[in-house]
């Protein structure tokens, strides 16, 4: 079998079998299709896995980071830090709410903030920029952790609230400096931490988010937020009518905030119930294709360059980042894709800085970060998913060591 014969490896994917089906098909069969008992069964069951006291699923990540700022009151004249690497709709949701951004520089080895990045984005701010921000977004990037307990302990100590943005990290565990063995979201550090179900994250539901958190009156208000702020627990109601009504009629319900329809179905949640089931053996077998690639990249050139995780961080991996120069191999990384590509090889960039696109260089000019810009140069993403065996990891890295050293087949 030629390379050109190999099957084609995306950069993610969705894995599903007869259980999941099954799952989706009974209830297809049942009473329920919008928000059920399925919903809450998920959310009872991702609230025990992560080991926060509350969960409320929604209709895609996105939709829980907008959530998770509106239950914060984020608006006009806050201003939220968020990490110049990620998706932009870490940023765009507290937009949407009416706040302005400021980013923070990123580890150019891991594209992730730390603490020394926050600390110095704080210096630049004046005394006024400073009073207005409201909450700081950390990012979990390709399902590694972020220096979560120091970012934690500089936003209490100015009083910001914390949301951490987990969509690529369900699965992952990690140690507190106590030694205190956490999981993603759980909210040790955190009022909440957000979740995307997207088919090329670590368990797929069509789309999907979810937002944990331990704080009873911020799940509350997540309930009202993604159900157009509609409340029908009249022991919950807020009118004075309320005390004339003792036995309401079943339509009466209270419009309490002004809510957005961010509901979940039935239909997704039996498929995020039943891939739940599955996600120790998802990041079980996404570890031992991790470890597969960082054994064959050791010692493969001094120009490619794996991610590690930070001590007593077990990443559930989303992602497989290599940084490689592209400039000291004499290749662009556009070439460098489409010679992958021609050996059926996906790959993609995770992520342009933020502020380089079009909508945040107008609203704030233009901006760079070293350690952003760093890493950008350099990522790529690999194929990773429960679909690939550690034989078609072989193959992978033996086509990037093909390119790098300039022995192409004819």
């Amino acid at each position: 079998m030629t390379l050109r014969d190999h099957k084609y490896l995306p950069y993610g994917r969705q894995y599903l079998d007869d259980d999941d089906i099954q799952a989706v098909v009974d209830v297809l069969q049942g009473d329920w299709l919008t928000t059920g008992p399925t919903v809450q069964k998920f959310e009872d069951k991702l609230r025990q896995t992560v080991k926060s006291d509350y969960a409320v699923s929604c209709s895609s990540g996105t939709a829980a980071l907008h959530m998770a700022y509106m239950a914060l009151n984020i608006g006009t004249g806050d201003r939220v830090i968020v990490p110049a690497i990620s998706f932009v709709a870490t940023a765009n949701a507290a937009v949407y709410c009416g706040a302005d951004i400021l980013f923070t520089d990123v580890d150019p080895d891991t594209g992730m903030m730390r603490a020394q990045d926050v600390l110095a984005l704080i210096g630049t701010l004046s005394p006024e920029e400073l009073q207005s921000v409201a909450a700081i977004t950390a990012v979990n990037l390709t399902g590694e952790v972020a220096e979560i307990e120091a970012i934690s302990i500089i936003a209490r100590q100015y009083g910001w609230k914390i949301i951490v943005d987990s969509c690529h990290a369900l699965g992952t565990t990690y140690l507190s400096r106590d030694g205190k063995k956490l999981a993603v979201g759980d909210c040790y550090f955190s009022d909440m931490e957000v979740f995307s179900f997207h088919p090329v994250k670590t368990i797929a539901m069509g789309e999907g988010g979810a937002i944990t958190t331990n704080d009873q009156d911020l799940y509350d208000r997540l309930c009202l937020l993604r159900n157009h702020g509609i409340e029908r627990d009249a022991e919950k109601w807020i009118s004075e009518s309320k005390s004339e009504i003792e036995n309401p009629p079943p339509w009466v319900y209270e419009m309490q905030i002004l809510g957005y329809n961010y509901r979940q179905s039935d239909i997704h949640c039996a498929l995020g119930l039943s891939q739940l089931d599955k996600l120790p053996e998802f990041t079980a077998h996404r570890r031992r294709l991790v470890v597969k690639y960082d054994q064959l990249f050791m010692g493969l050139s001094a120009h490619v360059k794996p991610i590690n995780s930070a001590r007593g961080c077990s990443a559930a991996r989303h992602l497989y980042v290599v940084l490689i120069d592209f400039k000291a191999l004499g290749i662009s990384r556009l070439d460098f894709i489409r010679e992958l590509s021609s050996r059926n090889v996906g790959s993609q960039v995770h992520y342009m800085p933020i502020y380089a696109h079009p909508f945040y260089r107008e609203k704030y000019g233009p901006q760079t970060r070293c350690g952003a810009e760093e890493y950008y140069a350099r990522a790529l993403s690999l194929p990773l998913h429960v679909n690939m065996s550690r034989d078609d990891v072989d193959y992978v890295t033996a086509q990037i060591s093909d390119i790098i050293t300039g022995i192409v087949p004819a």
